[in-house]
């Protein structure tokens, strides 16, 4: 495996009119209560303000830059609009810097530009998918993803998404063309401990390792079996019973589960 490379990059600095304060949360919700595991440190950032709803129509923008995140898996776009506005997008493949992007429903089906699903063509790459129109983007953000338009049927659009999960959307919904860079992360090399905290990770204890207090697994004389079904801390189990929220809205578009 190698490490992730950085060859795209074109610029160091990021746009200041486009960065926003990030503060550090730690895993802990807004009563201080811990939520997510194993956060906490990590090297200090600032937010990239990026434009998921890329809702500048008809304005043809220049990419001025591709830039890293540190707050994603994927490399960013600097768009520079003819009428002097600046945006961030995320980058696809073979977007380089100079390269022309546009958003609306006569645009171009090349990198970069967005359009309603039911204009793009069938066997299109598409990421950062709408589930519900005007909303922005929500789905398909991370590095090397990609969802497949498969058909079309009545005002639906059927598309394979990353996870091999087969799903409907509205053809009204937008997307923008193109698989997403970077694909080479999946196979990134952290090589230390230290490099997991700079990105804000915190160490794993096993359960077997704690006091019977702190976990299920824990205590025991010397190294000792779990002796019950695996269960998180708090004493559910932690193979087999689905985690997925009940929301009937989007479920019920799924046409075939991801498993």
């Amino acid at each position: 495996m190698v490490d992730g490379t950085s060859e795209e990059i074109s610029k160091a600095a990021p746009e200041k009119s486009l960065l926003a304060a990030l503060p550090k949360k730690a895993g802990r919700n807004n009563r201080g209560v811990i939520t997510v595991r194993h956060r906490g440190g990590g090297a200090k950032r600032k937010l990239r303000l990026i434009d998921f709803r890329r809702n500048k129509l008809g304005v043809p923008g220049r990419i001025a830059s591709i830039e890293y995140d540190p707050n994603r898996s994927v490399r960013i776009a600097l768009v520079h609009y003819i009428d002097g506005e600046k945006r961030y997008i995320l980058a696809p493949i073979n977007l380089a810097t100079g390269s022309i992007v546009q958003s609306g429903e006569e645009a171009d089906i090349k990198p970069g530009c967005a359009l309603p699903l039911g204009s793009i063509p069938v066997g299109t790459l598409v990421h950062n998918i709408e589930f519900e129109p005007g909303k922005g983007g929500r789905v398909v953000h991370s590095a090397g993803g990609a969802a497949q338009i498969l058909g079309t049927e009545g005002k639906y659009v059927s598309l394979r998404l990353p996870s091999g999960e087969l799903r409907r959307f509205h053809n009204r919904c937008w997307a923008t063309v193109g698989q997403l860079g970077n694909v080479n992360h999946k196979n990134t090399v952290y090589g230390k401990a230290g490099r997991r905290r700079w990105l804000g990770w915190r160490p794993v204890v096993r359960g077997s390792a704690m006091s019977p207090r702190d976990h299920p697994h824990g205590g025991g004389e010397g190294r000792s079996p779990l002796g019950m079904p695996p269960k998180t801390p708090w004493g559910k189990p932690a193979l087999g019973p689905k985690t997925r929220r009940r929301r009937k809205p989007l479920n019920r578009l799924i046409i075939a589960r991801r498993k």
